[in-house]
């Protein structure tokens, strides 16, 4: 039996904690078989193999009594990057329960489980649905609205260094005054309500305005402001912190992304340019 499990990018701009979209970067989980304990074959830096792995650790949350397995895990998701790897992991732990363990968990009861780990629902939620998901976490009930992401191309440039949620959630404020609250909500109806009608134009100068985490958040990668006046330059529709970041995506019309992929490589920053596509999947069971 095989998992697979998306990477999402996270916020969209304005979208803080409740707005995502699946990415094509997989996580993958091989059952191999039965076994005396719990054992995962990987290649990945500082990450247990055994019961105390993140993937094992929610799935044994979720039903403590699982007979144990060997399990592969291939990841090309990078961690700490804004790009969901351990949001992926827990969506994984939570089927791989379902799995074993003959849950019959609907999609719903999945959101519900995996929110309630992580904390908030914006990478969680299209890792299990796929597509763009506009989700809330109010009162520990968790609630979701799929849709198709407008046709566009997605070019995330992805920094070699490392940033933690906690560090880039260190530099927010800790409230907001009602005036710019509202004004920050209104901003991410209009970028949530272009993007379900399709208007990129609109959607991106909204993703573009937000006032609830990027102002706080770019000094912390100097790469983003550069690579927003790139997309400027070139019809990029939005450029955005995914997630807590690093990685800087920007949203272009597919004819525009080559144009930008070379301009942004032509500065030599410490990383790399990938093209992505919106998976509309979300995690599949093999």
């Amino acid at each position: 039996m095989q998992i697979k499990v998306p990477a999402t990018s996270a916020n969209v701009g304005p979208g803080f904690d409740s707005v995502g979209v699946a990415v094509s970067k997989y996580l993958t989980i091989t059952v191999e078989g039965p076994s005396e304990e719990w054992y995962i074959e990987h290649d990945l830096d500082y990450v247990p193999h055994d019961k105390h792995n993140l993937l094992l650790k929610t799935a044994l949350k979720i039903k403590s009594d699982l007979k144990p397995h060997r399990l592969k895990m291939v990841s090309d998701i990078p961690l700490a990057r804004g790009l969901g790897s351990s949001s992926s992991v827990i969506v994984a732990g939570i089927e791989l329960a379902n799995q074993l363990g003959d849950l019959n968990l609907s999609k719903e009861q999945k959101l519900q489980l995996a929110t309630e780990i992580e904390g908030h629902p914006d990478n969680v939620a299209p890792a299990i649905f796929g597509n763009l998901v506009v989700a809330s976490y109010v009162d520990k009930k968790a609630t979701a609205i799929v849709a198709d992401f407008p046709d566009a191309a997605f070019l995330a440039f992805i920094p070699d260094y490392e940033l933690r949620t906690s560090d880039s959630r260190g530099v927010l404020p800790t409230q907001l005054s009602y005036k710019k609250a509202v004004a920050a909500s209104s901003i991410a109806n209009v970028a949530v309500a272009a993007l379900l009608t399709g208007d990129l134009t609109k959607a991106g100068q909204a993703i573009e305005s937000d006032k609830f985490h990027e102002q706080f958040r770019q000094k912390l990668v100097p790469e983003f402001s550069t690579i927003k006046a790139i997309g400027h330059d070139h019809g990029a529709y939005a450029t955005y912190l995914s997630g807590a970041g690093p990685t800087v995506m920007v949203i272009a019309p597919h004819e525009k992304v080559e144009v930008i992929n070379k301009a942004v490589n032509a500065l030599n920053f410490k990383g790399e340019c990938v093209s992505l596509t919106v998976d509309k999947k979300g995690i599949s069971v093999s």
